[in-house]
């Protein structure tokens, strides 16, 4: 009872740092992973106030950015997008889904190929507009098309047409059925704005949050929606959100006060960060993962066997600890996290092999191979881990030039351009939706070159209409069997998602792991205490 009492405490005290309360609950006889979770999920005392500027320093943001939501990559900007602009449905904190601009009771039809949305009463726009079934219309169909140039085109691709039903309904006829298909419509790439919209800029939307200033790659600010539709929020009356890619820079502003709130801080010093007074560090495991993909339409990565050499190649185990320090999990080369409902544990795990990794190159007549590899800090150690990459592959004949970029510009001059580079992934909630986002050859996300497998596309669509569950989780498998045999893509490493706030921000007793920061609604589910 003693230590119950001393935990309670732990739970409710803002300074108490997580080292000291893991301790109490190991010595309580609390499992590992449920004392995490217990931490993670630990309840403020205080009920959620109004008033305040929230101010936070993300990372991601470049000069080329834009509130059009067919080109939102990185997370400064999902995250002022998701301030000022909303979605037909919203993934919770438990990884269920629910409607956001639409009722919960919507229709699927008989096979899950007709699905029929009622909008909520009472939403309207920041001008004053009421949401209308054909804002949804222009603001989905903005995806589609040849003429589309969208990172939410796979999203969005099995849609057949749709149509608005009146004023309050919107109907989708899907090329085939979908079971997952209201979780497609949570993509951040597919917020909703006023129908007819060709300029995004002024970020006119139905969110908790009016855009007054933004600056692309530098800044924006942004008031309270005083007739914002979900009950009590938001709770801040502004945001002011800063893009700060160095590390260093965002830790120092949330020491010094400059910040209320930061993501991505170092993991290598993170266990000195929570111990300083007045910060709190918030963790939640999630579907982020760190991957190197390869154009496999240009010469080597077009040789399956040249890829598997780089796969073999890798110490995963190193990289875990040096970039990640225990906070996340190992990869497989496919971007399904374990956490997911079709994660395949049987498949057979890649795991450093400096001898297999030769073999494979045997393969394609090469004794040894030169390799470019672009790097940025597009993430924290996005350049150390190309470098460590490079010492573990060299025994195995894979000589790696490293090719430091600047990460301003890296996802409109590197990725998807670049022979091999750096990157990394937020996951999705459901394997159909990543699959659909980054792994479809006809994804414009897809970013292998394309990679194309015919066979995956044709397993992928037949999955999303299997109603079974043994034969759609045999699907699935088997996707991610593909992908990590024959994909173009290394996936060393899943990555938990940490933030750190100072000790005056409120969180709900959960924090979604679908996104960084509370599935980056902190702005419209945080507040001061």
């Amino acid at each position: 009872m003693k230590e119950k009492g001393i935990l309670d405490k732990i739970l409710t005290d803002r300074r108490a740092t997580r080292r000291e309360f893991m301790s109490h609950a190991v010595a309580a006889g609390v499992a590992a992973g449920a004392a995490a979770s217990m931490w993670s999920g630990r309840a403020l005392a205080s009920e959620p106030k109004k008033g305040g500027t929230l101010r936070q320093a993300l990372r991601g943001g470049a000069t080329s950015d834009s509130l059009d939501g067919a080109a939102l990559i990185d997370s400064h900007n999902i995250n002022v997008s998701w301030q000022v602009r909303n979605n037909l449905t919203e993934v919770q904190t438990d990884g269920t889904i629910k409607g956001e601009l639409v009722e919960d009771d919507w229709d699927p039809g008989q096979d899950a190929s007709q699905w029929t949305f009622k909008l909520k009463k009472g939403v309207e726009f920041h001008n004053g507009k009421s949401l209308e079934a054909q804002d949804i219309v222009d603001s989905i169909n903005h995806h589609r098309g040849e003429d589309a140039s969208s990172g939410g085109s796979g999203a969005v691709s099995g849609i057949e047409d749709i149509r608005a039903d009146g004023k309050e309904t919107v109907v989708f006829n899907l090329k085939s059925g979908n079971a997952d298909f209201p979780y497609l419509m949570a993509d951040y790439h597919l917020t909703i704005a006023p129908a007819g919209t060709t300029d995004y800029s002024d970020g006119m939307g139905t969110g908790p949050f009016v855009l007054q200033e933004y600056e692309p790659g530098v800044r924006a600010h942004t008031k309270r929606n005083p007739n914002y539709f979900k009950e009590g929020q938001p709770y801040f009356d502004e945001v002011e959100t800063l893009n700060v890619p160095d590390v260093a820079a965002r830790i120092s502003a949330l020491q010094t006060g400059s910040v209320d709130a930061i993501e991505d801080p170092d993991l290598k010093t993170l266990h000195l960060l929570e111990k300083k007074p007045g910060v709190v560090v918030l963790e939640a495991s999630g579907n982020k993962h760190f991957s190197y993909p390869m154009l496999t339409t240009k010469q080597p990565y077009d040789d399956n066997n040249v890829r598997m050499a780089i796969k073999y190649g890798v110490d995963r185990e190193k990289l875990m600890q040096t970039m990640l320090r225990g906070h996340g999990y190992i990869g497989n080369d496919h971007p399904i996290g374990k956490g997911q409902r079709y994660f395949n544990a049987e498949l057979e795990q890649h795991a450093y092999d400096p001898d297999k990794a030769k073999w494979h190159l045997q393969q394609s007549g090469l004794d040894s191979i030169d390799l470019n590899l672009s790097a940025a800090d597009i993430f924290e150690g996005g350049v150390d881990s190309a470098v460590l990459m490079k010492e573990h592959a060299a025994p195995a004949g894979i000589n790696i030039n490293v090719e430091r970029v600047p990460a301003d510009g890296y996802w409109s001059e590197v990725w998807l351009k670049k022979d091999w580079c750096v990157c990394y992934w937020s996951g999705r909630a459901t394997e159909d939706w990543m699959f659909s986002t980054a792994y479809l050859s006809s994804s414009d996300w897809n970013d292998m070159g394309p990679w194309k497998d015919e066979n995956f596309d044709k397993i992928l669509l037949a999955a999303r209409a299997e109603l079974d569950e043994v034969k759609r989780r045999d699907m699935y498998y088997e996707m991610q069997r593909i992908v990590s045999q024959e994909g173009g893509v290394l996936i060393p490493v899943f990555a938990n998602l940490v933030c750190a706030t100072t000790d005056k921000i409120g969180t709900p007793p959960e924090i979604a792991g679908n996104w960084a920061l509370d599935g980056d609604k902190n702005t419209e589910r945080w507040w001061f205490v």
